[in-house]
């Protein structure tokens, strides 16, 4: 590709549009927030029963507004313990304002008591990704853990100073953002997102090719 294409984040959160610029730095993608566009007051109302659903939404909505891919994630906290909670519910664990120290109390409060060896959890975030022509596709990516009993680390955002990622005995705030970009459940479901990423670059050249 002669010009680079936008890849628009229907998101605002700046954690995790550097952590997808780095993940995606080596393809040929001008990466923008909604905010870059145009679209910081567009607020999407996240009611879906799945985080695929959510996804999905966020991304369809702004990309009826901006020309270029519309990429689109929701992010859960799956605690087996609490059957699956928090869930697709995880930013707002303690309620719709909630602060992420408040949604860790919470969970705290939850697992008081129950032992490590009982607190397994997973991470899984879901892409959904809407194409210029409105075709989408959705990814998904898992990371497995632990959750501790204290908060622990200083990097990271949301449960990252709970979450022990297996084999590391570390939370994701202790490992800080190069290990995490490389091992969490949006890594993950963003390296299967940039080898989708490359096969559509690939399908426009052998399609501007076979026009010539």
């Amino acid at each position: 590709m002669k010009n680079k294409k936008n890849l628009i984040v229907s998101s605002g959160n700046p954690h995790k549009i550097e952590e997808i610029k780095s993940i995606l730095k080596d393809l040929p993608f001008n990466i923008l927030s909604k905010d870059e566009v145009g679209l910081k007051d567009l607020e999407v109302v996240e009611d879906g029963e799945t985080l695929k659903e959510n996804a999905l939404k966020k991304a369809l909505e702004v990309s009826k507004k901006v020309e270029g891919i519309v990429i689109a994630d929701d992010t859960g906290l799956f605690v087996d313990k609490l059957d699956g909670r928090p869930g697709v519910y995880s930013s707002r664990y303690a309620g719709e304002n909630a602060t992420y120290k408040n949604n860790n109390e919470k969970l705290l409060k939850e697992l008081k008591d129950v032992p490590l060896e009982e607190r397994t959890a997973k991470f899984k975030t879901v892409i959904a990704v809407v194409l210029e022509d409105k075709n989408h596709i959705t990814i998904t990516g898992e990371c497995s853990g632990k959750i501790g009993f204290t908060p622990e680390g200083e990097d990271g955002f949301g449960y990252d100073p709970l979450f022990i990622v297996d084999g590391y005995n570390k939370t994701f705030a202790e490992l800080g953002d190069d290990i995490k970009n490389k091992i969490s459940h949006r890594a993950d479901a963003l390296k299967k997102l940039r080898e989708a990423l490359k096969n559509i670059i690939e399908d426009d050249r052998n399609e501007n090719t076979s026009s010539k």
